[in-house]
């Protein structure tokens, strides 16, 4: 099967830098990018492609050259599943806060409503391929609403998680380890909608990189390879706190474990804890088919990490309250960074959130600046914690527009996210604009004691 149009439901995190990097890569398929939010939409057709809703660098390049020739954002999205020969489902599939599996299973709401979107639209036959991280048999559930809701159209349904990393989400989909796709192999329909997404990639990536599996392989993997990166970050941290104990240096421990080849070095950077969609979200949703399998001392394993994760946050934020003197009741506390890792405008589970909701518990004062999170974007996240009056929130969190507005007269700064121009800054200058004695928490250990000495601080980082 030859695929000449390309419709993605959801203009995300994961869909709209996707289909852009498809739509440049291979100029011969259109492709449509559909979402019900008009806002989103606005925002992906703006003129000045630097106010595109996601920030990620290179994307705004690719976005340019390809949008208005085979790349399209729309709103009108029952023509684009009626066009299509394949369709990406790319929407939330965030953690339920209602009824059965709270607190753990993935919300498939949106993926119904898709699946059923699809089967009342098409007239012809298509390929249907699941983008967001879905629990293992999703697909299932997709086939049945799909082949019994429909008008006799027949359906092929794919697998084909992403492995992105937000800051670097165009390298990693211009260069990716493996690309992996997952379908009904068995069968001569199955294995022509397969090569048929193979063929898309191909365009650009090796074809000994593109994986294909069994649907239920491809869904399970996604969840294991987060929930083992998330692992080795808790893992981490978790040594983070018997290094202050000890004396030991968690960045010399993490060194010397990271060259042994068989361990490796990646994701043994302690800090104040992992955040984005993506790590607490698939193991929680891991954690829950366990038990509903009945594993549970699998699911006590898995569970264990964000234990950890949450751990590292309020242990850093108490750290904070205990060293300005058991109180910050009044105190001002600047904030680097909101969002959940460097070169992203992405605030989803970002550790800041829950430090900053901490520090406000204890009466704080708090400043922040992030080079590419919005304002309002910053309430919206203390506001979604419901812990305070949304009119407490924007009176004791100003957000400001520098490094040096943060520090003004401040008594601590922390740095959450670890901005390349948060290492460049003039720090003496910004230690002169603070209040003594002035306190600095490196939760992203972005320089080191010798500096910070230098310039004056009373220093703290994780594991030093």
């Amino acid at each position: 099967m030859i695929v000449k149009n390309i419709c993605c439901i959801g203009a995300g995190y994961v869909g709209g830098p996707t289909m852009a990097v498809i739509a440049q890569k291979c100029p011969e398929i259109n492709v449509t990018v559909v979402d019900i939010n008009e806002k989103r939409i606005d925002a992906w057709n703006d003129e000045n492609v630097d106010n595109i809703p996601i920030y990620e660098p290179g994307l705004s390049n690719i976005v340019k050259e390809a949008r208005g020739r085979n790349l399209f954002f729309s709103t009108h999205v029952d023509a684009a599943i009626d066009k299509a020969d394949m369709i990406f489902i790319s929407v939330n599939t965030p953690t339920k806060t209602y009824g059965i599996g709270k607190g753990m299973a993935a919300d498939l709401k949106f993926i119904e409503l898709c699946a059923r979107q699809i089967a009342r639209v098409a007239t012809t036959d298509k390929i249907v391929v699941e983008k967001s991280t879905l629990p293992v048999r999703t697909a299932e559930a997709l086939r049945n609403i799909l082949d019994n809701t429909g008008n006799g159209v027949r359906y092929q349904i794919l697998s084909n998680p992403e492995f992105l990393a937000e800051g670097t989400a165009v390298a990693d989909l211009m260069n990716p380890d493996r690309v992996l796709i997952g379908g009904d192999i068995d069968s001569v329909e199955g294995a022509e909608a397969v090569e048929a997404l193979v063929d898309v990639y191909a365009h650009w990536v090796d074809r000994e990189r593109i994986l294909t599996t069994n649907v239920w392989s491809s869904e399970l993997s996604k969840l294991t390879a987060n929930a083992f990166l998330a692992q080795r970050v808790s893992s981490i941290n978790s040594l983070s706190e018997l290094c202050e104990k000890t004396g030991a240096d968690v960045n010399e421990v993490a060194k010397a474990v990271g060259m042994d080849s068989r361990i490796g070095s990646k994701f043994l950077q302690s800090s104040v804890g992992f955040g984005g969609s993506c790590f607490q979200k698939d193991i929680l949703n891991l954690v829950y088919i366990a038990k509903s399998y009945g594993l549970n001392e699998v699911a006590d394993y898995w569970e264990q990490v964000i234990t950890m994760n949450d751990h590292q946050k309020r242990r850093f934020a108490a750290n904070i309250v205990k060293t300005l003197f058991n109180t910050v009741s009044g105190k001002k506390i600047g904030i680097l960074g909101w969002a959940f890792k460097k070169d992203t405008n992405d605030t989803r589970e970002s550790a800041a959130i829950y430090v900053v909701d901490y520090l406000l518990n204890e009466q704080a004062e708090v400043a922040v600046y992030d080079p590419k999170v919005k304002a309002e974007q910053i309430y919206a996240d203390l506001d979604y914690l419901n812990t305070r009056q949304e009119a407490e929130n924007r009176a004791r969190v100003t957000i400001v527009n520098s490094a040096p507005e943060v520090a003004e007269k401040a008594h601590a700064i922390a740095v959450l996210t670890e901005w390349d121009e948060f290492q460049e800054l003039d720090w003496k200058s910004v230690y002169g604009n603070m209040l003594k004695p002035a306190f600095l928490f490196d939760g992203r250990r972005l320089l080191n004691r010798v500096e910070k000495e230098k310039i004056g601080f009373e220093f703290y980082a994780i594991g030093s």
